[in-house]
């Protein structure tokens, strides 16, 4: 009797039990799911970085001997699916179990256990030991309806891991540096250049197939420069840091022109594929701050990222699912302009964070919040496409981690078991933290009129629209003191306007 032995696309670590522990025996499955691949119309990007990445993997587990069946998308056998796949196997081997890491993903799950029992076959979930802790620890407060704060979380994880910890208290006795990393980019700051990867024949190859198979969706296969394997992927972290660490700190928050990555590690998507190991990294920037590369700040503000809120938006996840999905807190239901597919809007700002996005199937976390999102919640955008678009477009998302950053952080669409407070602003900070609003179309210091940044109108029509239900947030008591300031006709005007901004479709 054999084992087969799934691996899902976004689990190509070599150090996860379901490889490490492979008997000769043993067979390991890929399939590139077409049914996964479509659920939304991700980047062109994300699919050759994905697929090349998948299919490197296996490669190096079949020289390492291992027997691998591997299904691509476009296969003989017209396997569109992981189910279909599991089915074709069970006819094809004399198959005792199934074993697959414990899925990401709430569908990916269901969908295997459905395949397994209708094969009478036996499935076992391995663990996921990328994650720091157990994919279900809110699960119980979230049932007794306790909410918990990602700061709290956050701290367990530090005495859990003693990562910049002294003995149970944190080194130099703060936890949080949050409010150090805010800085606008000087001017005079140069941003060193990216390295350049040689694309092999599998990824150019993809690259092909990709613009064949997938000709709609988002984004160009051509300028592709990410990482693709293991080696390469530790090289793209090594540069980060070396060359980048020392400022992520300080200006983690800021955007320039033309610089979509600025100080950012850009490693996210290969965090979350399996390329790379968070546990590693974060040890990694532990290490560069006990040995002085780095400032405190830059080292706790990078492993607050993986330690605190990746672990802490997984748990989220899991704790919540599969309701989570349909919440709508604030009752959004503007449908999303055709200009985030496109970047084709007179607001630079949104502009320059869109074409980046088509450009490089990735933005760093200031663009997706207070830039996309902030639009999208001010504007009162539908979540569910809000939500569609993020996972579409950035290579490092999958819906466990995008669903609860975009429904519960940037749009607030959960009524607060992500963020205690609506992350909202004008054109004013746009303005304090990018040059974005130089040369454009509006003027981010008028609030009414033909001219008017559209921020600034949206931002007090959502503050006056949704005073009830958050007049009473603590968090928000400084917001409503200023909207209680406005002269009365003026309120209304800027209301106004921004009713009619929003039947225009969300462009002046």
């Amino acid at each position: 009797m054999v084992t087969m032995r799934i691996i899902l696309l976004d689990q190509l670590s070599f150090d996860l039990p379901i490889v490490q522990e492979a008997k000769s025996e043993d067979f390991f499955l890929f399939v590139e799911d077409y049914v996964e691949l479509t659920r939304v119309p991700h980047h062109k990007k994300k699919l050759v970085f994905q697929l090349s990445a998948m299919r490197h993997f296996a490669q190096t587990l079949r020289a390492d001997s291992h027997e691998v069946e591997y299904i691509q998308h476009n296969n003989e056998f017209n396997i569109r699916s992981l189910p279909e796949a599991i089915t074709l196997m069970c006819t094809k081997y004399d198959l005792s179990r199934c074993l697959v890491t414990e899925p990401s993903e709430y569908h990916v799950e269901q969908a295997i256990n459905t395949a397994c029992l209708n094969n009478k076959l036996s499935c076992e979930f391995c663990p996921d030991t990328r994650f720091f802790a157990d994919r279900d620890v809110l699960k119980e407060s979230a049932a007794l309806n306790k909410r918990t704060m990602m700061e709290f979380f956050y701290r367990k994880m530090r005495k859990k891991t003693g990562l910049l910890m002294d003995g149970d208290q944190p080194i130099s006795g703060q936890w949080n540096y949050d409010k150090d990393n805010r800085k606008p980019l000087p001017k005079s700051i140069v941003v060193p250049e990216r390295l350049c990867f040689t694309l092999d024949s599998i990824t150019q190859s993809l690259q092909s197939e990709v613009q064949h198979c997938f000709p709609s969706h988002i984004g160009e296969v051509q300028n592709f420069n990410y990482a693709v394997t293991h080696a390469q992927a530790h090289t793209a972290w090594q540069q980060f840091l070396h060359c980048y660490l020392p400022q992520f700190g300080p200006y983690q928050d800021a955007m320039r022109m033309e610089e979509p990555f600025l100080f950012h590690a850009v490693v996210s998507m290969y965090v979350n594929i399996g390329l790379l190991c968070p546990k590693k990294l974060c040890a990694d920037v532990a290490q560069a701050y006990t040995q002085g590369k780095v400032a405190l700040a830059s080292a706790e503000g990078f492993i607050r990222q993986i330690l605190g809120w990746r672990e802490f938006i997984r748990a989220i996840y899991w704790a919540y699912m599969p309701e989570y999905k349909t919440r709508n807190f604030c009752n959004a239901n503007t449908p999303l302009p055709q200009w985030y597919w496109t970047g084709k809007t007179k607001m630079r700002c949104l502009s320059e964070a869109i074409q980046s996005t088509i450009d490089h199937a990735y933005s760093h976390h200031i663009h997706r919040l207070m830039i996309t999102g902030n639009f999208a919640l001010l504007a009162g955008l539908q979540p569910e496409e809000v939500c569609s678009w993020y996972w579409a477009v950035y290579a490092d998302a999958y819906e466990w981690v995008e669903l609860p950053n975009t429904l519960g952080m940037a749009l607030h669409g959960d009524g607060g078991v992500v963020g205690t407070k609506p992350y909202i602003a004008s054109g004013a900070y746009v303005n304090r933290m990018s040059d974005y609003c130089k040369g454009c179309h509006y003027d981010v210091k008028q609030k009414t009129g033909e001219n008017a940044c559209p921020f600034n109108y949206l931002y007090w029509d959502f503050l006056a629209r949704h005073q009830e239900i958050f007049s009473k947030n603590q968090r928000m008591s400084l917001a409503y003191k200023n909207l209680a300031r406005l002269e009365p006709q003026v309120l209304a005007k800027m209301r106004q306007q921004a009713t009619d901004f929003l039947q225009k479709g969300c462009d002046g």
